[in-house]
């Protein structure tokens, strides 16, 4: 479901998953926006990983009205995030990497691994 919102003003937008207990979860602080892979069964550390989407200041949708859509793939275990029909993340729970255009910061929390492989538009091959 799309959420009508305006970088660089605090939204939180989350979808769960239909077949898992994994979420997407898009928060703008109104200074920093992040995508993180969300886990629901895990009330002590939920967040698996942390992708950097934006800082307002230099975002180039700022103070526009713009639009956020989270989206999963038919297995309901990776994740996209869309902004104004663009991808800016993907999350891929089975695998545990996720991805984002910033390529920031290293995977860390649960998902502490090799540094994330450089964004590539052929990521939206994973939703499929």
């Amino acid at each position: 479901m799309k959420q009508s919102f305006c970088p660089g003003k605090e939204v939180w937008l989350a979808s769960d998953s239909f077949s898992s207990s994994y979420s997407g979860v898009f928060e703008d602080d109104g200074e920093t926006a992040y995508f993180y892979a969300y886990d629901r069964d895990n009330p002590k550390e939920p967040i698996l990983d942390a992708l950097h989407i934006y800082d307002a200041h230099s975002f180039n949708h700022s103070g526009r009205a713009s639009e956020a859509e989270i989206f999963w793939s038919s297995d309901g275990l990776k994740a996209g995030l869309l902004i104004n029909e663009v991808l800016h993340a993907v999350i891929d729970f089975e695998s545990c990497k996720a991805y984002c255009r910033t390529n920031f910061p290293p995977p860390g929390a649960q998902w502490r691994a090799a540094p994330r492989e450089p964004w590539q538009d052929s990521f939206a091959a994973l939703l499929d």
